[in-house]
């Protein structure tokens, strides 16, 4: 489940800034440009602006649902997932019987 949301708040952080970048901007940037098309330039603008908003608030809910699932972690599953320093200590084997006599 967390992947999915992850893929989905990556497209929408990919979606967000396309269209933030197709904006016009004061410098002209990447926007969109006149020319008499579909829509008119004001028409156009406030579509971005809208879709816009909306993608930032589901950027937003996306990230809040991440940042809960991280909280509530389970036990550990392998050592790699334990924090440093919280692993139990080796126990030291005990020293192997000599197989012949050392004294001669």
């Amino acid at each position: 489940m967390q992947t999915v949301i992850l893929v989905i708040h990556l497209l929408l952080a990919i979606a967000l800034v396309g269209t933030v970048l197709l904006q016009r901007s004061e410098g002209g940037g990447l926007g969109i440009g006149g020319g008499g098309g579909l829509m008119s330039v004001r028409g156009t603008a406030n579509l971005l602006t809208r879709v816009t908003g909306v993608l930032a608030a589901a950027f937003m809910v996306t990230s809040i649902v991440l940042a809960i699932m991280a909280g509530t972690h389970t036990a550990p599953r392998s050592i790699l997932e334990t924090p440093a320093g919280t692993a139990a200590p080796a126990k030291p084997e005990a020293p192997a019987k000599p197989s012949v006599p050392l004294s001669q």
